[in-house]
Parts: C-alpha cells; sequence; structure tokens
C-alpha cells in the first residue's frame, strides 16, 4: 500500500508539479539506451541510480584500454575486493591501515599511478602501476599475508568452539608438504577440517586469460589445484582450499568456507555481523600484503633513524 501511495504521489508530481518530466522520461526510455524502470520502482532512488551506474560500468569495461584493466574492473565489481573499505578504522581492533596501503590500496582499485618506473631488486622492470610486485619472486608480502589469513581462519574457528593448529603434524604429502591448518574436532560428517590457503596475483600474465573473463576465476582454478594435490587426505578430512586474488576476490570455495564459518560465529556469538567483520579482516590482511610487496621492489636505502633515536639512549 505504501508503494502505491509512492506511485500515486509520483504520478501526480509528474502530471501537475514538475515541468519538462514527460520529456526527460521519454529520453531516458530510447531504446537502446538505458531499460526502461518498471512503474512499482519508479519511486525509489536506487533503482535510477542503480541503472546509470550499471550502464557506466558496462561501457568501462567494453572501453577497457588493456587486459589488465578489464581484469581490474571485473574484480573491484565483486563485493568482497572492498570489504577492506567498509571497516571500521580503528588501532586498537587491528583495522587501520597506514598511509602507504591505503594509498596502494586505492591506487590498484582505481589503476592509478603508484610509483615512479624502476628496477625491481629482481631486476625486473617495474611499471608505474607497480604491479610487478603483487607477482614478483622475492616478492616481501606474500608470506606475511598468507600468515596473516591462515591466523584469522584459525582465531575464528576458535570462537565457535573448534580449537585449531597450524601446520599439522601428521598430514604430510609425499613432497612433505603439509596443510596450513587442521581443526582437532570434528568440522562435520564426523571429519576434522582441513584447509590451505593461497594467493595468486589477478594481473599476472599467466592469470589474465582467467581473470578477464571472470571475477575470481584464478582464485577458483588455484583452489582447484590445492584440492588435487591433497586428494589423498580427503579420504579422512574435509579439505578446503581458500584461495583469495590480490583484488581481493575469493575464489569459489573460500566464499563458501568463510560464509559456512560466518554463519557459525554469528550463532556463538550472537553478532549478526560477525561474517562481514571477518571478511573484513581478510581483505585488509590482503591489502597490507600488497603494500608490503610493491613497496620492497624499490631499491634498499638507509635513513637517518639513528637520529631521532639518539635521545632514547
Amino acid at each position: 500500500m505504501e508503494t502505491l501511495e509512492k506511485y500515486i504521489h509520483l504520478q501526480v508530481c509528474i502530471s501537475v508539479c514538475i515541468p519538462l518530466v514527460s520529456e526527460c522520461l521519454q529520453i531516458w526510455q530510447t531504446p537502446g539506451r538505458i531499460p526502461p524502470i518498471g512503474d512499482a520502482l519508479l519511486s525509489l532512488q536506487c533503482a535510477w541510480d542503480f541503472l546509470l551506474f550499471e550502464e557506466t560500468y558496462n561501457r568501462l569495461l567494453e572501453n577497457s584500454p588493456t587486459l589488465v584493466d578489464r581484469s581490474r574492473l571485473l574484480s573491484v565489481s565483486s563485493n568482497s575486493a572492498g570489504k577492506w573499505l567498509e571497516a571500521l578504522p580503528s588501532s586498537n581492533l587491528g583495522t587501520s591501515l597506514d598511509n602507504q596501503t591505503l594509498r596502494i590500496a586505492t591506487s590498484l582499485r582505481l589503476g592509478s599511478k603508484i610509483c615512479e618506473s624502476h628496477i625491481c631488486i629482481c631486476g625486473s622492470q617495474v611499471e608505474e602501476n607497480g604491479l610487478h610486485g603483487l607477482s614478483c619472486l622475492k616478492s616481501a608480502g606474500r608470506r606475511s599475508r598468507l600468515d596473516a589469513i591462515n591466523d584469522l581462519i584459525k582465531r575464528s574457528l576458535v570462537t565457535p568452539g573448534y580449537p585449531s593448529v597450524l601446520k599439522p603434524i601428521g598430514t604430510c604429502l609425499e613432497d612433505g608438504k603439509r596443510p596450513d591448518g587442521m581443526t582437532m574436532i570434528p568440522w562435520s560428517k564426523g571429519k576434522a577440517l582441513l584447509w590451505d590457503a593461497t594467493c595468486v596475483d589477478t594481473f599476472a600474465s599467466s592469470h589474465l586469460n582467467l581473470s578477464t573473463v571472470n571475477a575470481g576465476a584464478a582464485a577458483s582454478e588455484a583452489e582447484v589445484k590445492k584440492q588435487n594435490k591433497y586428494r589423498s587426505l580427503s579420504h579422512d578430512y574435509i579439505f578446503v582450499a581458500v584461495g583469495v586474488e590480490t583484488s581481493g576476490v575469493l575464489g569459489k570455495q573460500a566464499a563458501q568456507f568463510l560464509k559456512d564459518l560466518g554463519r557459525k560465529l554469528i550463532a556463538a556469538t550472537g553478532e549478526p555481523r560477525s561474517s562481514s567483520f571477518l571478511l573484513q579482516r581478510i581483505s585488509i590482511a590482503i591489502q597490507r600484503g600488497n603494500s608490503a610487496s610493491i613497496l620492497a621492489t624499490h631499491p634498499k636505502s638507509r635513513g637517518l633513524d639513528e637520529i631521532f633515536l639518539s635521545s632514547f639512549k
């Protein structure tokens, strides 16, 4: 009834109060431009905005000058890629990004210039977009990023009553590799949970054939490889590959696992935002790893720390 009243009020305004509205509606609904809005949604501003946003996004996607730009636009359209933007910046909660990390995270999202062109410490050329650092063999943020993600998963499992350990003994493969973590009690179907996290570079040339088609495709492919690698353990455990991308997009298995874990967190804490908080923390960990990786491509240099610290001796 309320929607009907709004619609009637809008029609009255169109016929009485608002000049040239008929002409505007006619232009808006020109065939081949923007689809018309249904009568039930005419009074909702978000319905009008959404169509404009969608048209602008599709136009940008179609006119992407490079594969990297297309991959970036597809990635940022994913809800999980922007979770770090939703987090309350708090030093006490560990959700505050320093200036450099915030600048780099924003630049990666917008496709802006991050640094001057230079030679990486590995000898490769680094362009102004800084993307080489995300896939550099000497990437400084890769290990810290995975450690942070695994720590977040471990602590999140403890909250609803699933004590866990990292690098569990007794789960080694023939090559000596072990999963990143394991629950000490059954997760489902009487089996404990094993998980292994991986972060792939969305913009690496080896992944562009996937990331320019679907957001998260590179992470999902990495998850399949992890699943095959640990197939021998699937009889005794429930194995989950947690694949994420440097753009912040989650793989299919990661998205489903974190959704299930989020439900358990909500049930245990009574906080309906628990699931969102977990995704925000993981998103922040990814951005911090990106920042460390890009900054580490710069030549090593010595500062004047001894001057500033001398007063404390």
